[in-house]
């Protein structure tokens, strides 16, 4: 596990173990806050369920940030959906916000999905804010025509838009190999 530094503060990005799983809904509580301090959502915060995390660490799609003492700080969790991953989630917690961990998870995520043979990524997310679309962007990342998202995709954007997202904002993006 190489350790990166930015400024003081020191992480690195690994695999996560089962017993942290419970540990991820605290972090993605917190992060909620800076998409709602940005107009991004207007809900209430929720949590994955503890069977996605689960598919996620049993797939080896499920990463964390940690400190220099190895407690979390972030995490991604992606799911196979066909020859795809999709990213489920990915969350930061605020006072460990623009450091480069998001980056880091992400393209932990990208080398597993490249390495295991998946024909890309996919995701959902906000197309305003700066830490959404445009950073994905910056990955390779492609915002989708309505025409070119899988059922699947579309089926997540229509469960988003029922739990309160913003269809005018809410995007799918995809990355292809």
């Amino acid at each position: 596990m190489a350790m990166e530094t930015t400024g003081r503060d020191t992480y690195a990005i690994r695999s996560a173990r089962s017993d942290e799983l419970s540990l991820l809904s605290a972090i993605e509580v917190d992060a909620f806050w800076a998409l709602h301090d940005a107009g991004a959502v207007a809900c209430e915060p929720t949590s994955l369920p503890i069977g996605i995390l689960r598919q996620s660490l049993d797939a080896g799609l499920l990463f964390v940030a940690v400190d220099e003492r190895d407690q979390p700080f972030g995490f991604l969790a992606g799911i196979v959906t066909g020859d795809t991953v999709h990213i489920a989630e990915i969350d930061v917690v605020r006072d460990w916000q623009k450091k480069g961990a998001g980056r880091l998870l992400m393209q932990a995520v990208i080398e597993r999905a490249r390495t295991s043979g998946r024909s890309g990524l996919t995701l959902t997310t906000d197309r305003h804010v700066a830490f959404n679309a445009p950073f994905y962007a910056s990955l390779g990342f492609r915002i989708l025509d309505e025409g070119e998202r899988s059922a699947e995709l579309t089926r997540i954007l229509e469960r988003e838009f029922e739990h309160g997202a913003d269809p005018a904002r809410r995007v799918a993006m995809a990355l292809r190999f």
